[in-house]
Order: C-alpha cells, then sequence, then structure tokens
C-alpha cells in the first residue's frame, strides 16, 4: 500500500515540475488542472481503500516503524485528502481566469501545486519530524504565492504571514525536541504509549508548545492576526486556497495530536482549548461585522469558524470529535467557494469594497443564488451542510451541560448571518453607486465558464451534503471513533493487531 499512500504526495510534486518548464507558455495552467484531476483521481482510489480496508499505512524505504518515514491514512486522514484534492481542481480551473500571464510566468501553478503537495503530506505523514517538514513546504509555498506580483500590500502582508509563522515553528521544533527526549520517538503511533512513562508535568509543558504552535496554524485567538492582515492581498484564486485548506491542516494537527498523543492532562488543556474556541469564535465574527470589504469580512469569518472545530476538540465527547470532523469537511467547501464568488464579483463590479460596489443581483442573478448557497450554509441555515454541522456541535456542548459554550456558539451564528446579510444587501441588492449594471457578460466565455463551473460545482456539494447528511454523519462518527479509539491506528503503523 505504500505506492498509494505515496501518489497523493507524488503527483502535485510532478505536477509542479511540469508546470514550471511550461511556466512561459500557456500549456501551464493545463498541467496544473491535469495534475489536480489526477490527485484527485488518485485520492478517491485512497479514499475507497481505507473504506475497504481500514487503516493503511506504509513504511517509506522499507524502513520498520518508528525508525523510517510513515505514511498512515485513516478515516480522518483520507476525507481530508480528497477534500484537498476537490478543492484544488475547483481553484485550478477558477485560475485560467483570475491568474494572469505574468504571474504564471513567475511560477504560480509550481507553487500551487507545491502547496498542495504539503498540505496533503501533513495529512498523512505518521511522524511529527515530517509533519515539520510539510509544514515548512506549505510556508514556502505560500509566501510565495502570497507575494506573486510584488504589490507593496502583497509585502505587507507577506512579512506579517511569514513572521509569526516562524515563531510557530521555532515553537513546533522545541516542543519536538523536548518531546524526542524524553521518548526517543517520533512517530506518533509509537508516542501513543511513550508517553505513559513520561514525566506528565514536562509532557503538559511541551502540549502547550505544540497547542500554540498548532494554534497559529489555524488561526485561533490570540494568535490570529496574521490571516486577516494577508489574506485579502493576493489573487482570489490563492485566497480560496489559503481559506480552504491552509487554517485546516493546523486544526488537524490539534486533531490528531490531542486525541492520540497528549490525553494525559485534558482537565488542564482542554479546559484552555475551551477557553480558545470560544474566544476565537467571539474575536473573528465581530472583526468580520467591523470590516466594509468582503474579502477582509470572509477572512475574519475563518477565525471564527475555526473556533467551532476547536470547540469540537475541546469537548472531548465522541459527538463532538464528530461534530468538529464534519465542520472540517463542510467548511474547506463553503469558505473557497465564498472567496471564489468574491472573485467574480471584483471583476464585474470592479472592487471588493461594498461601498463601491452593487447591483449583482440584478445584473447577474446566476452568481447571486451561488453566493447565497455557501452564504447561508457558513451561516448556520438548514437544511445546507453548515446547520448539520452547527446542530451537532451546539447539541454537544449542551449533553456536557456547556450552557455558556452553547449560547455563544449560537450568537455567533446570529453575528454570522449579520454579515453575510450585510454582503448580500450592498453587494447584491442595493444599485451600484455610480449607476451601472455589472453583468457576467463583460466576462469572455472561456473566464466565465472557468470562475463559474468550480463555483456552481462547490455549491451543489454544500448543497447535497446539507439536503444528505446521514452517509456524511456517518462518516464522521466513524472518523470520531477512530480519533478516540486509536488502536487501529496504531496496529497499522506499528505491526500489531488491535
Amino acid at each position: 500500500m505504500s505506492w498509494l499512500l505515496a501518489l497523493p504526495v507524488v503527483i502535485p510534486f510532478l505536477t509542479a515540475v511540469f508546470a514550471f518548464l511550461t511556466r512561459q507558455s500557456p500549456l501551464g495552467r493545463w498541467v496544473s488542472v491535469g495534475g489536480s484531476t489526477v490527485l484527485l483521481v488518485a485520492s478517491i482510489v485512497l479514499m475507497n481503500a481505507v473504506l475497504r480496508e481500514g487503516v493503511i499505512a506504509g513504511q517509506m524505504g522499507q524502513w520498520p516503524a518508528p525508525f523510517g518515514i510513515t505514511l498512515v491514512a485513516d478515516l480522518l486522514s483520507a476525507v481530508m485528502v480528497l477534500i484537498t484534492a476537490i478543492v484544488a481542481v475547483a481553484v485550478s480551473i477558477y485560475a485560467i481566469a483570475d491568474v494572469d500571464e505574468g504571474m504564471e510566468r513567475l511560477g504560480y501553478h509550481a507553487l500551487f501545486n507545491m502547496l498542495i503537495a504539503g498540505v496533503v503530506g501533513a495529512f498523512i505523514t505518521g511522524d511529527l519530524f515530517n509533519l515539520y517538514v510539510w509544514f515548512e513546504v506549505m510556508l514556502i509555498a505560500s509566501f510565495g504565492l502570497l507575494v506573486l506580483g510584488g504589490r507593496p500590500e502583497q509585502i505587507d502582508g507577506g512579512v506579517k504571514y511569514v513572521a509569526l509563522n516562524l515563531v510557530s515553528t521555532i515553537m513546533f521544533l522545541t516542543g519536538i525536541g523536548l518531546l524526542y527526549g524524553m521518548t526517543g520517538t517520533l512517530n506518533m503511533a509509537d508516542l501513543a504509549s511513550a508517553v505513559d512513562t513520561a514525566d506528565q508535568r514536562l509532557l503538559t509543558v511541551i502540549a502547550v508548545l505544540f497547542m500554540i504552535a498548532f494554534g497559529v496554524k489555524a488561526a485561533v485567538f490570540p494568535l490570529f492576526f496574521w490571516l486577516p492582515a494577508s489574506y485579502h492581498t493576493p489573487a482570489f484564486a490563492v485566497s480560496a486556497v489559503f481559506a480552504g485548506l491552509l487554517t485546516k491542516v493546523g486544526v488537524y494537527a490539534l486533531l490528531r495530536t490531542f486525541t492520540l498523543i497528549f490525553d494525559h492532562d485534558t482537565a488542564f488543556t482542554h479546559t484552555i482549548l475551551l477557553w480558545v474556541a470560544g474566544l476565537t469564535m467571539v474575536v473573528g465574527v465581530l472583526g468580520a461585522a467591523a470590516q466594509t470589504d468582503m474579502r477582509k469580512i470572509l477572512s475574519f469569518h475563518i477565525v471564527s469558524q475555526i473556533g467551532y472545530m476547536i470547540l469540537g476538540l475541546a469537548l472531548l465527547t465522541p459527538l463532538a470529535i464528530l461534530g468538529a470532523v464534519f465542520y472540517l469537511v463542510h467548511h474547506i467547501i463553503v469558505k473557497a467557494n465564498l472567496f471564489l464568488i468574491a472573485g467574480v464579483a471584483q471583476r464585474i463590479a470592479g472592487s471588493t469594497e461594498l461601498a463601491r460596489i452593487g447591483g449583482l443581483y440584478k445584473s447577474a442573478p446566476f452568481l447571486a443564488i451561488l453566493f447565497l448557497v455557501p452564504a447561508f450554509s457558513l451561516a448556520g441555515f438548514p437544511p445546507l451542510s453548515g446547520f448539520w454541522a452547527k446542530f451537532l456541535l451546539v447539541k454537544a456542548a449542551l449533553d456536557d451541560q456547556g450552557w455558556i459554550i452553547a449560547g455563544i456558539a449560537l450568537a455567533v451564528g446570529l453575528l454570522t448571518i449579520y454579515s453575510m446579510t450585510k454582503i448580500w444587501a450592498q453587494a447584491f441588492w442595493e444599485p451600484h453607486p455610480d449607476g451601472v449594471e455589472p453583468t457576467l457578460s463583460t466576462l469572455s466565455s472561456r473566464d466565465r465558464a472557468a470562475m463559474l463551473v468550480p463555483i456552481a460545482g462547490l455549491a451543489a456539494l454544500t448543497v447535497f451534503i446539507g439536503v444528505m447528511p446521514d452517509p456524511f454523519v456517518e462518516f464522521a462518527r466513524a472518523s470520531a471513533e477512530q480519533l478516540l479509539d486509536p488502536s487501529a491506528y496504531i496496529a497499522a503503523v506499528l505491526g500489531d493487531q488491535p
């Protein structure tokens, strides 16, 4: 199974190489689309294998665990790889219309596929040091994408982005070094038992280091400032893939390590996470309510929605972890789609500043409908996917007698409705301040198809998850069970019987 686990990493790397070699011609964009499509096929095959055989693991170079490089896929890893591939296909198609030839010549498609490789690698790695390596691949590629074009606001956002992420890297490496010194291993499956004999007080300190390091990646309170300072500056295709995937790698890392390794002092660590979740939700949604630019509003909402996912981990009940997994998958699709829609609005209306645009409902009703689907889903309107995600987490909080945090989650949902309503009222419903009628006909037929097809596809997936939630909830339930009982994960990696 080693080849099956390696394919989702190898494919985007090879695509990046070929995209770089063809960056001087239009062929590069089609190389990117083709590579993303092949990645989607490979991720479907991987998902099928995990559903059929359970957790699968491979030892690269035939070095036995825990001494070599381990790749492992359980249900959570497999679905994250699959969703990454779906977003990669959508964004690579969208980029045909959004990314200009100058950015292509500078290597946009190569950097994009390097980023996808880093994201996928982080989801299927089986040891902490290689998780750090994949984080660095993501950081390098994302910084290149962030400053591609060289505008002053991009450089400013990029410096803030890198500075705080370098602090995260230092804390992550410090935690890795301390953990290795205590246990003699960095293989996550091996660590699950190795930490039992370690100094528990020092282990709690290390857990906090990891919490901060991954918290920066996830953009939780109070470590989120780099995100709203940078996500509104690059091309919309870049903003979409960042919004959909980058922070979710941090959430995934928290879910993985704080159920598999750092589960020894949950009264302390998960109480911190509960406070972080509540403050992240509140501060993010208040920041969004104060903004007047579509991308800045959506950027702050990334922060707010991350709080819901951390809430599931903080509660650490089967229903809460189920809700966190469901929310994670739902949010990747919805948030990437909203940034793609913002890009279309900017192209036809001339800006994303709400005071400078309007009339999109009258002149581009199809775009208005496509906006309502992810916007309503983000706000938690039934029967869309966001409703079920919020319902599961609020119910988990109420079942755990977390009345206050449940009330906060519901109040944040109401404020999310306010932000989405503000975008709808000013960008779509009210007339354009200059009296013009922005229409999709201003786009060429190629650009119109490249932009609207992926948006419509992601919107359809959001509706499908909402209308047919049962199989997705059951999948999330099975994923939660694997996280809370990692015996199958450990057995697959170390070769033991569960």
